[in-house]
């Protein structure tokens, strides 16, 4: 099978976009993906119970944190996955925001990732994904 035929499959993702306020501005959190070791957002397949509790669970899996959600989202990208099988597969991906309150010192993923604070301009600089880094220099904008 070519390469081609492999990446004609679609998949939704959810991820949060974990943040806090600090030396009066906004920052956000970001982990390593276990693979490569980019620095991505928490984000998982959507399942049944749908993208803001996803996001939620996946943010506590991923990153140790515990926080507040929106229900909605505050803006998409897509990105090429690549599968186990070698597939690739488009996913679309909802970023819901998530006010962080507490970081937890233990968390499921913690030996499989690093986690670490970015202001949005180094958070964008640091991702790969063309449409997430406008999404964060979007939100990084002053308000006019």
């Amino acid at each position: 099978m070519s390469r081609k035929s492999k990446s004609v499959r679609r998949g939704r993702q959810c991820a949060a976009l974990p943040f806090r306020q600090a030396g009066g501005e906004t920052q956000v959190l970001l982990v390593t993906s276990r693979e490569t070791k980019r620095w991505v957002l928490p984000k998982g397949w959507t399942e049944k119970c749908g993208g803001a509790k996803q996001a939620e669970r996946e943010a506590f899996e991923e990153a140790g944190i515990r926080g507040r959600i929106a229900r909605k989202p505050i803006g998409h990208y897509a990105y090429p996955k690549r599968l186990n099988d070698g597939a690739t597969v488009t996913c679309e991906v909802d970023v819901f925001p998530l006010a962080v309150d507490k970081l937890l010192e233990d968390w499921p993923e913690k030996s499989q990732r690093e986690r670490r604070w970015f202001t949005l301009p180094e958070a964008a600089m640091a991702v790969q994904e063309g449409g997430l880094i406008t999404l964060m220099l979007n939100l990084a904008k002053p308000e006019t």
